[in-house]
This record gives C-alpha cells, structure tokens and sequence, in this order.
C-alpha cells in the first residue's frame, strides 16, 4: 500500500537533486538541511555540542510568555530540566516494570471498552487515546482519567484534536512561514487559535499545580508523581535564594511539553499504526500466526515477550516509519562558527535533521513508500536493526520520552492484535492518503473488532 506526500517528497527530491546539504529559506531566513543519515551521524551525534541549540521562535516565545520549558531553550537551563526529568522518571518507574505495569492497567481498560462492543463497529482510536493519556497523565499528575473525569479528558481531546487540525492547515502553515501574510488572511488567525489554546491548556496544568501544592507533604522525601517532585525542588531552590530556575511558570510549560509530546505523537503513531495494517493485505495474518506460535493464549504480552516476536517488532518499526510523524524537524542552530559538507556556517544559523529525508531513504528502504514489515526481518527470520529508522530525531535533542513512547507502542499494539482481529466498517479501511495534508493528523475511523480463539 502506497502513502505518497508532497510535503515529504519535496524534501526527497531537493536532496537527491542537490545533496544531502542544501539552503531552505523560510521567508527570509535560511535553514541548512541535513538528509542523509551519515550527514546527521558527522554533524548532530558526532559532533553534538555544535547542534544543540533551538532556534528562537518568536510565536512560541509569545505563546509561553518567554523562553520555558524544555522543548524550546537552551543552555544550562534547558539541560538542568532535562535531566530533573529524566531523573524523575526514573524515579516513578521510567523503563522498569513499574511503568510496564501501569501500561498494562491501561491494556486492560482498553480490552474492556473494546469488549463491550465486539463485532459491532465502534471508534478504534479514541479507545485507544484514553489509555495513552491515562499513562502520561499518571507520569505528571499522578491520577488516571477514570469515569468521573471523562468530562475532563474528553474537553482536553478535543482540544488537542482541534490544534492538531488547525495548526496542520495550508492557511495557518502560510502565516507561520509568512507573518506578515497574517494581516490578508481569514480569521481564525494563528495569534487567535494560540489565544484560544494558551487559555485552554495552561488553565488545565495550573489548576493542577495549585492542587498539588496544596495537598504535598514536602518533608516526605518520596514522590508520586513528575508534579510532586519539582514543586518540591522548587521549594528547596527557593530556600536557597534560587526562585527562577524551578518557578511555577516553568513547571506550567513542562507539563504542557511533557503532556503534549507523551500523548500527541504516539497516539498518532497508533492510530496509523492500525491504519497501515488494516490496509495491508496479509500483515494481521502473519502477526497472529507468531501471536499463536509464541504466545498461544490470550494472557498479557510484556517486554519479556519482545526478542521472540519478530514480525511484530518489524510491524511496529514500519509503522513508525511510514507514520513519519513529522514532516519537517525542529528547528535547531549552530552553537559556533562550523563546517558542513565543505561549506563554512555561521554561528547561530538554523540547521534541520530532516529525519523524515532519511526514513524514506530508497538506498536503504527500496520502493519507500510502500509498507513492507519484512524490510525489517533478515533472511534468518530475526529482526534487523537499521541505524536510518529514526522516529525519535538524533542527537542530543532526541526525545526525552523515547523510553516510554517505544513501551507504549510494543504493549498496546502487540497486546490489541493478540486479542482481536479487526475488520474494516461498511466505509472500509481508514484513509492513510497523506496527499492533502501538509502535517501528520490522527486517523479517525470505526471498525470491527472479533476476539480470537487459539
């Protein structure tokens, strides 16, 4: 099954006719992209410190009201929050069997929702974005949006479905690519939608961070939750003269960075993931023929279980390369004065990983817009590792929740094609035609789950 994309092909073809190092302007401001993975390895990896700064955005300066969180800073302020995460998570059971079984719950809860309406159509996705939720939500705040929170999770979703909408739009594209295009365009304009957003979000993650500073025990050393922990050093900082590094504003925009990237790019991932299956003659089939092999009953699959399921691991690892989530990658720039490619670059010029260039690599991933698990199952039937399958982005910038998002992947689709076999609705398979959108948006669609006998 074929997924072509302008916004992706534009890149393939610009490096294939100019090289794996090329000018992109946005406006007036140049841009070096990077499209080979060997070019990536020279510049972003080997020589990391070079490419670890964001670009300054305005618009999201404006957004966050200054420079906050971790996803957009830099320097010793964006590194101490990276690793007070990172730490964190740890902590609260970040890749051990602790976090494994907060998964599983999630699992569990989805099969229950699920089973209330086999072999009637009913909406794969939103099943599956509650769970998603529920996990990153427990990682920050501690609690999962059970059914008296349903109201809750469900305006946030909305929300988020909205932004991923809008924010995905030709017009909106335009106005961030062209600002002072804003003033000939309809409204809604970008200021407008960051308006309605910034209010809506921001309301959500205070409101939470004032419950939990009410109700912490800060002389118990042990936290609950990523919330709990920074408000706790934030406290102890704020004792020692330090009320900025750890202030409340940051912690509202790390919650925003953490919340959003935990749930917005996997459950993506899934519903893509299950899109590309169900339009993809013979996948499911070959799944749930090592599902019976290795498995063999409807008990929960757990990491355990990974190095025998081959097949499935090659399925998730094409899904995610074929979701190619993100069209264009973050905007980083150069911390001196460097070298790529032969070409002298400036201090401080934007430089782009165009990681989505190097997934649909056709030396490496022949016919690369086709969806073929078995480009990643070598001739021994074992799972090949190919250093090009770069979901997460390189470097030092690469994606703090990479852990969870791969934990999260394996558990849910490993566990879903083990218990159900899914039909398409009378409509048939979810659309995974990309050619209309200029961003990556959720597959919304119904289906027809049936639980599998062994």
């Amino acid at each position: 099954m074929l997924f072509p994309m302008p916004g992706y092909e534009c890149f393939r073809k610009w490096t294939k006719k100019y090289g794996d190092v090329y000018t992109f302007w946005l406006e007036s401001e140049p841009y070096i992209m990077i499209g080979s993975y060997d070019r990536m390895k020279e510049t972003f990896i080997r020589d990391g410190d070079t490419y670890v700064n964001k670009k300054f955005n305005a618009a999201i300066a404006k957004f966050r009201d200054g420079m906050f969180g971790v996803v957009d800073t830099n320097g010793q302020f964006w590194s101490t929050h990276r690793r007070f995460a990172l730490s964190n998570f740890r902590d609260l059971g970040f890749g051990k069997d602790l976090m494994q079984q907060k998964i599983l719950i999630e699992v569990q809860e989805i099969f229950r929702k699920f089973d209330e309406k086999t072999e009637e159509e009913q909406n794969i996705p939103k099943v599956f974005n509650k769970g998603v939720a529920n996990v990153i939500n427990q990682l920050i705040f501690g609690y999962r949006f059970d059914d008296e929170k349903e109201e809750e999770f469900q305006k946030l979703q909305d929300l988020l479905e909205y932004q991923q909408k809008a924010f995905t739009s030709w017009k909106i594209i335009v106005e961030c690519v062209i600002p002072f295009g804003s003033k000939f365009m309809p409204k809604p304009t970008v200021e407008d939608l960051i308006e309605q957003y910034k209010e809506a979000f921001y309301g959500f993650f205070n409101k939470q961070i004032e419950e939990h500073r009410q109700k912490i025990d800060f002389d118990i050393e042990e936290n609950q939750d990523y919330a709990e922990a920074y408000l706790k050093e934030q406290k102890k900082r704020e004792a020692d003269g330090d009320s900025e590094t750890f202030s409340t504003q940051q912690l509202s925009n790390m919650c925003m960075d953490l919340w959003l990237a935990g749930l917005g790019t996997t459950t993506l991932t899934l519903s893509w993931s299950i899109a590309y299956v169900m339009n993809t003659l013979g996948v499911q089939e070959k799944m749930h023929e090592e599902l019976n092999r290795v498995i063999g009953s409807d008990r929960l699959i757990n990491t355990s279980d990974k190095n025998e399921l081959p097949y499935m691991n090659a399925v998730i690892n094409e899904c995610q390369r074929c979701a190619n989530i993100v069209p264009l990658n973050l905007f980083h720039e150069t911390t001196k004065d460097t070298i790529i490619g032969g070409y002298p670059i400036k201090k401080g010029t934007g430089v782009i990983a165009q990681i989505s260039t190097v997934m649909l690599d056709e030396k490496v991933f022949p016919d690369p817009f086709k969806f073929n698990p078995d480009r990643f199952i070598d001739e021994n039937g074992k799972l090949k590792k190919v250093e090009e399958l770069v979901p997460f982005s390189v470097g030092k910038r690469q994606c703090l929740g990479e852990g969870l998002a791969r934990m999260e992947l394996f558990l849910f689709i490993s566990n879903f094609f083990n218990r159900y076999k899914i039909y398409p609705s009378v409509e048939g398979p979810p659309s995974i035609d990309k050619t209309q959108q200029l961003g990556v948006t959720p597959r919304e669609f119904n289906a027809v789950l049936t639980r599998r006998h062994y």
